[in-house]
């Protein structure tokens, strides 16, 4: 008998249908693995969204009680602290710099460092190097007064000058002129008066200012006359070649009686 469903396929195009099935398969399915193993994408550095840190919880109010310990974050450091035992010197205690400090009992004297003008008194510079110097200080009226002073390397030097204080420390080689003959030796002043210091002890004397009757030099015969109060007189001269060491030592002299109290 002849089935009536119709005419069969072929052999050769059910082979082929087969195949083509097959490859859509193999194809959907290596697809699918792809989509799966395919990497995730990261997101740009500038679109990140970065987790915000926690609010920080208030600071009480009120202070720590007195005795408790800062926190170990408000403690000095090791480095900021200092050394053991050290003690740290008061402010204003020592200039970093040599500074010399000048003052007189009158105000407004020169002051001269190595002979040269620093200023007046009361004097405070650091324009002064370390070491010894040579310091004058004078004002009109008065003898200057000159002494040498050490600066120290830091710190201030503070010297006290006296002006009004009278210095008399003056002598001068002479000879005495007697009436037979004469005798050489020193004569020597100071704020007590005169003295002639000679290896004859019977021409030596010694005399106050207030026994001093007459001091007065004759420039051009070289003589020094010097006459107790009622009593002796002594001639002296020099031998210079003319009157100055005499002239010198008068003035000195006399410079100095002006201003002793009588």
């Amino acid at each position: 008998m002849t089935e009536a469903n119709g005419p069969t396929p072929p052999p050769g195009n059910l082979s082929r249908l087969r195949v083509v099935f097959t490859l859509l398969v193999v194809i959907s399915l290596g697809a699918l693995l792809a989509f799966w193993l395919r990497p995730v994408p990261r997101l740009p550095a500038s679109r990140r969204v970065e987790p915000r840190p926690a609010p920080a919880a208030a600071a009480p109010s009120s202070a720590p009680a007195p005795g408790t310990p800062a926190p170990a974050s408000e403690r000095p450091s090791r480095r900021d602290r200092p050394p053991a035992g050290a003690n740290p010197a008061p402010e204003g205690t020592l200039s970093a710099v040599p500074r010399l400090k000048v003052t007189s009992d009158v105000d407004g004297a020169f002051v001269f460092v190595d002979r040269k003008f620093v200023g007046k008194t009361p004097l405070d510079t650091e324009e002064i190097t370390p070491g010894r110097h040579q310091l004058k200080v004078s004002s009109e009226g008065y003898d200057g007064v000159s002494q040498g002073v050490e600066i120290a390397e830091t710190g201030t030097t503070d010297v006290e000058v006296s002006l009004k204080t009278v210095r008399l420390n003056t002598s001068v080689d002479v000879v005495h002129k007697h009436g037979v003959g004469s005798c050489e030796g020193k004569l020597v002043a100071d704020v007590h008066g005169l003295r002639y210091e000679t290896s004859n002890r019977d021409d030596g004397f010694s005399l106050a200012f207030a026994d001093l009757e007459t001091f007065t030099l004759d420039y051009t015969q070289k003589t020094l006359r010097v006459k107790k109060r009622a009593g002796r007189t002594w001639n002296f001269t020099t031998r210079a070649a003319n009157a100055d060491p005499l002239l010198v030592f008068q003035r000195d002299v006399d410079r100095a009686r002006a201003r002793l109290p009588h």
